[in-house]
C-alpha cells in the first residue's frame, strides 16, 4: 500500500567516513571485471525505456557506463537532458519532464527512471507528480528523508545556491535546497508514489557523503543494501545486478 514518508525538513550536517569516497575508482574497475556488466546472468529487457538521472554538481557523462549497459541488456537508455545538476531542482524537474514525456512518447510504455543521489530525488518527485509516466523508481545513495550529509556537502550547496540566486534572482526560492521550500519539487517528495509503481531504494553504509539512514522507505521489499562508496554506486557491480532483476519484475507486472 502507498505512503507518505516522513521529510527531515532542517539541513544537517554529519560526520561520514569521506574517504570512502577515494574507493569509486576501484568500483569502476571492479565493474569492468565483473560478468554482470557484459550481461551475463542478467535478465533482458524488451525495450522498455530507462531515464538515469545524475547526481549534485555531476551530469549525464558520468552515467555512459551505466547507458552502454542497459542498451546491452535489452532496454532503451535516456540521458536525463538537465545538463549539469547544479541548479534549482524545480528547474531541472521541468527539463527532465521533456525527457521522461519523449522516452514515454517513443516507446510507447511508461518509464524506468534510475537516480543516483540528488537525481534519485528528482526521480521519485516525478513518480509522484506523473505516475502515469513511470513505470518504476530507483535510487541510488538518494537522502529523500531529508539532508544529512557531510559538512563540505552542505557548505557546497550553499555555495551553489548563492551561484543561482545571483544569477537568477527572483527565481530561486528563498528555502530552495531545503526541506520548508514550498515549490513543486518538494511537494513531490512528499507526496505519494502509487503502489502501481516499482520503487526500489539502494544505499551503503560506506557512504560518505550523506547519512546512509535517510536514503531508507522502512520497507525491506524497497531497500536494498550494497557494499561500497556513494560516488561509487553509478559503477558499482552490485547496484547493476539489482537494477537487471528489479527492471525485469517491474516491466512484468505492468
Amino acid at each position: 500500500m502507498s505512503r507518505a514518508y516522513s521529510v527531515q525538513e532542517d539541513r544537517e550536517p554529519v560526520a561520514l567516513p569521506f574517504w570512502m569516497e577515494a574507493l569509486a575508482g576501484v568500483e569502476w574497475f571492479s565493474l569492468r571485471a565483473s560478468p554482470v556488466y557484459y550481461g551475463l546472468g542478467v535478465p533482458r529487457g524488451k525495450g522498455e525505456a530507462v531515464v538515469m538521472i545524475p547526481g549534485f554538481l555531476g551530469s549525464d557523462l558520468y552515467l555512459r557506463e551505466m547507458h552502454g549497459w542497459l542498451g546491452r541488456v535489452g532496454y532503451a537508455p535516456y540521458y536525463s537532458g538537465i545538463g549539469v545538476n547544479a541548479d534549482c531542482p524545480n528547474l531541472l524537474m521541468n527539463k527532465l519532464y521533456r525527457t521522461i514525456h519523449r522516452a514515454q512518447h517513443e516507446t510507447g510504455r511508461r518509464v524506468h527512471l534510475v537516480g543516483h543521489s540528488l537525481g534519485g530525488l528528482l526521480a521519485r518527485s516525478e513518480a509522484a507528480r506523473h505516475p502515469e509516466l513511470v513505470a518504476s523508481v530507483t535510487s541510488l545513495g538518494s537522502p529523500f528523508r531529508g539532508v544529512r550529509a557531510h559538512p563540505n556537502v552542505i557548505q557546497m550547496s550553499d555555495l551553489v545556491k548563492e551561484i543561482i540566486s545571483a544569477k537568477k534572482g527572483n527565481q530561486i526560492p528563498k528555502d530552495c535546497f531545503t526541506g520548508y521550500c514550498q515549490c513543486d519539487f518538494v511537494d513531490g517528495l512528499r507526496g505519494v508514489i502509487p503502489s502501481g509503481i516499482q520503487q526500489t531504494a539502494i544505499y551503503t553504509k560506506g557512504d560518505g557523503v550523506v547519512s546512509w539512514d535517510v536514503c531508507l522507505t522502512g520497507d525491506p521489499a524497497i531497500d536494498v543494501e550494497v557494499s561500497g562508496s556513494h560516488c561509487g554506486l553509478a559503477f558499482n557491480p552490485a547496484v547493476y545486478q539489482v537494477l537487471g532483476k528489479r527492471l525485469t519484475t517491474s516491466s512484468s507486472s505492468r
